[in-house]
C-alpha cells in the first residue's frame, strides 16, 4: 500500500497496514482515502500498538490522525461537536491526563482528555450558531451585544488553535455566558485512539469499548501499571495479533542518552550501581544529563522532583515550602499543586463534571494563583488543559513529616482537592513530560535493596525507567539528599492564559 510521506521503520510500516486493515473493517480506507458504506456501524475492536519509549508509538498515531483526517473522518476534540456532522464517520484521540494530551497537542494531533469525551459540553443556542460558523457548517451570525471585531477575534483564534472555547473567550465571553453544563456522552463515537493506555485502569478501557466499536491504543510496557491491576495493563491480554510491538528505537531518537539510559535498564547483568555508573559516565561526555549533588529547588516549581517513597515526597514539599519563606497557614502565588480528586456529594453531579471538564481530574498538575474573590476558592492554572485558567472551590491539603493528617491552610466546603506538587510520587508523573526532570535516586536505590518485582521485573528498574522517559530535553539524577537555594521568587508570568476573558468553571457569587 501507498504509505504516508514519512520514513517508517519496518515495524512502523507492518503496524500501519495491520491498523488500515482495522480501519478497513471500520469503513475508513486509508489506501483510496475514502469512508466505505457499511451495513450498518462499523465495527472491528480493540488493537494496541505497544513498544519502549523512542520507538515512534507518537509519530505513527500522527500520521494515521493525518491519513484518516485526509479521509474525511471528523475529528471530534471534546470541545464541540456538531450536530451537522454527527452522521460523519468520528475519530477521538484521548489521553488519560492533561499533559499527556498536551505532548500531542504540540506535535499537532489535536488530543483531549478521556473525561472530556465521555462527558460533553451543552452550548447555549444562541452561541452554538459562533461555533457552527466557526468549524465551517454555516453562515457567519449576528449575535446581539457581539461586535464584528468580537467575531473577527475569534474566527483568528479558532483558525490558529482549533478551540471553540478558547475561540468565544477571544470574544470576551466566558464559560459560564456559553456552555450551560455537561452531560455523558448518549452516543457511541466510531474510533478512538488512546495514547499512553499503559495508564488505564479496567473501568476506564469498559467506557471506552462502550463509545468506541473501534479503539486503537497506544502503550509502553515498560511502564508501571497503573495502582490495584495487579500488575497488569489492559493491553497485556490482547491476542497477540491484535497486539503490534514497535522494536526499533526510531532514526531520530537514535542520538538520544536519555532514552539510551532507558533502554541500558533492559540488561538482565544491569544491577543497580552499574547503571549508577553508566549515568555518571554519561553524565561526563553529555550535557543533556547531569549527576546532580542537589535538588534544583528552583526546578520544583514547574517540573516537580521524581520519587517512589511518599516521605520523601512530603520531606522535599516541606523543605521547598521552607526556603521560599511560605507562611504555614497559606499558600503563595505561583506554588505548585496536584489535583487529588473531587470532593462532592452525588447530587451535585453536574459540579463534577464542570470540574473535570475543565481539567482538574485527578493527577492534574496546577499552578496556585491567588486566592479567589469568595473564602475557600482559588485562581488556578491548569497545566496542558487547553483553556488552562479556572476559578474554583478548592480543599487545598499540605502533608508534614511525621504527622498522620495534612495542614489544610483553606478550604470550599466542597471542591476540588490538591496535595502539594512540588515533588510528585513516579507512579503519579506517569503520562506527563517535562523538558527537565529530577529524578531523587536514594528513592530508587531503596526499592533496589528491598528487591521487589513487579511483573517479573525489578521493581527499581521499572520505577528508574518511568522517571528516566518523562524527561524530554534534560535528566538531573539526584544522588544526595541536599536542597539548593532558591535564585528568584516564585512566579507566574510564564504562564500563558487564553486571551481576553478566562474561563472560570462556576461563579464565585453563588
Amino acid at each position: 500500500m501507498s504509505l504516508p510521506q514519512v520514513t517508517f521503520s519496518e515495524d512502523q510500516a507492518a503496524a500501519f497496514d495491520s491498523i488500515s486493515e482495522m480501519l478497513r473493517n471500520a469503513g475508513v480506507d486509508l489506501d483510496d482515502e475514502s469512508l466505505l458504506k457499511l451495513p450498518g456501524q462499523g465495527k472491528s475492536g480493540v488493537m494496541a500498538v505497544v513498544g519502549k519509549a523512542g520507538s515512534g508509538k507518537t509519530l505513527l498515531l500522527a500520521e494515521l490522525y493525518k491519513a484518516l483526517a485526509d479521509s474525511g473522518v471528523n475529528i471530534v476534540s471534546g470541545d464541540f461537536e456538531s450536530r451537522k456532522s454527527r452522521d460523519k464517520r468520528s475519530l477521538a484521540i484521548l489521553a488519560p491526563t492533561n499533559k499527556a494530551a498536551s505532548v500531542l497537542r504540540l506535535r499537532g494531533v489535536p488530543a483531549t482528555t478521556i473525561h472530556r469525551v465521555l462527558y460533553t459540553p451543552v452550548y447555549d443556542p444562541e452561541y452554538e450558531r459562533i461555533a457552527e460558523w466557526l468549524a465551517g457548517n454555516d453562515e457567519r451570525p449576528e449575535i446581539e451585544g457581539l461586535t464584528d471585531d468580537a467575531l473577527d477575534r475569534a474566527a483568528a483564534f479558532y483558525q490558529n488553535n482549533k478551540s471553540i472555547p478558547g475561540a468565544l473567550a477571544a470574544a470576551g465571553l466566558r464559560g459560564s455566558d456559553f456552555i450551560t453544563g455537561w452531560k455523558r456522552r448518549d452516543e457511541p463515537l466510531d474510533i478512538g485512539f488512546v495514547d499512553e493506555a499503559s495508564m488505564l485502569d479496567d473501568r476506564q478501557f469498559e467506557d471506552l469499548q462502550e463509545i468506541f466499536p473501534t479503539l486503537l491504543m497506544f502503550g509502553d510496557p515498560a511502564q508501571l501499571a497503573p495502582v490495584n491491576q495487579s500488575g497488569s495493563m489492559v493491553f497485556d491480554g490482547l491476542p497477540e495479533p491484535r497486539k503490534l510491538t514497535l522494536h526499533r528505537v526510531h532514526r531520530q531518537d537514535a542520538d538520544n542518552p536519555i532514552l539510551d539510559l532507558a533502554h541500558a535498564l533492559a540488561d538482565p547483568a544491569m544491577g543497580f550501581g552499574d547503571f549508577e555508573r553508566l549515568v555518571e559516565d554519561t553524565a561526563r561526555r553529555d550535557d543533556r544529563v547531569i549527576w546532580g549533588q542537589r535538588v534544583e529547588v528552583d526546578l520544583m516549581a514547574r517540573s516537580p522532583v521524581l520519587v517512589w517513597r511518599n516521605a520523601t515526597r512530603i520531606r522535599l514539599i516541606q523543605a521547598f515550602r521552607n526556603v521560599h519563606n511560605a507562611p504555614e497557614t497559606e499558600l503563595l502565588e505561583g506554588e505548585p499543586l496536584i489535583c487529588d480528586g473531587i470532593e462532592l456529594p452525588l447530587k451535585h453531579r453536574k459540579k463534577r463534571l464542570d470540574l473535570e471538564a475543565r481539567g482538574l481530574i485527578k493527577g492534574a498538575q496546577v499552578i496556585y494563583l491567588g486566592p479567589g474573590r469568595k473564602s475557600g476558592f482559588s485562581r488556578l492554572h491548569v497545566m496542558g488543559a487547553e483553556d488552562p485558567r479556572v476559578s474554583a472551590a478548592s480543599i487545598v491539603k499540605i502533608e508534614k513529616p511525621d504527622e498522620e493528617e495534612p495542614f489544610i491552610p483553606f478550604a470550599a466546603r466542597m471542591g476540588a482537592t490538591f496535595l502539594h506538587g512540588a515533588a510528585v510520587t513516579i507512579h503519579k508523573a506517569q503520562g506527563s513530560q517535562w523538558d527537565t526532570v529530577q529524578v531523587f535516586a536514594p528513592d530508587i536505590y531503596a526499592a533496589a535493596r528491598m528487591g521487589r518485582t513487579e511483573a517479573g521485573q525489578p521493581l527499581w528498574k521499572r520505577l528508574a525507567y518511568v522517571a528516566i522517559t518523562r524527561a524530554q530535553e534534560r535528566l538531573i539524577w539526584v544522588v544526595r539528599n541536599r536542597l539548593a537555594k532558591p535564585t528568584h521568587p516564585l512566579r507566574v508570568d510564564d504562564l500563558h492564559a487564553v486571551p481576553a476573558a478566562a474561563l472560570t468553571l462556576e461563579t464565585e457569587e453563588g
